[in-house]
């Protein structure tokens, strides 16, 4: 299934993860980004130090980390016509990735922001 699912939408987890998970279905992230509105709200802001524990250098990777760390999550899908955020984007699978202590540190690190 090819669902919406980010920091700022996660409507997912709650209604959708655990019928994927039951039945063995893929799940397929779309707006990672949340339509840019994760960038707007981190605009000017620095990664916190702590990102590196994951291998994350930017915010999107920090974005794309959290949603591909998730057990369920297939992939995801970032949208972009642009060749330098596509290879950014695609650091975002490489690495470390956060473990579900990190994940609930991030996600209340930007509802702080």
């Amino acid at each position: 299934m090819q669902i919406n699912y980010s920091l700022m939408e996660r409507e997912a987890e709650k209604r959708v993860f655990r019928v994927a998970k039951d039945r063995g279905v893929a799940v397929i992230v779309n707006r990672p980004f949340g339509r840019g509105d994760l960038f707007n709200r981190v605009r000017g802001k620095a990664l916190p130090d702590w990102a590196v524990e994951f291998d994350c250098k930017s915010w999107a990777q920090f974005f794309l980390k959290w949603i591909i760390a998730h057990p369920v999550v297939t992939c995801a899908v970032p949208a972009t016509g642009n060749p330098h955020h596509m290879e950014d984007d695609l650091s975002g699978g490489m690495g470390r990735l956060p473990n579900e202590q990190l994940r609930q540190r991030m996600v209340e690190f930007v509802a702080g922001l």
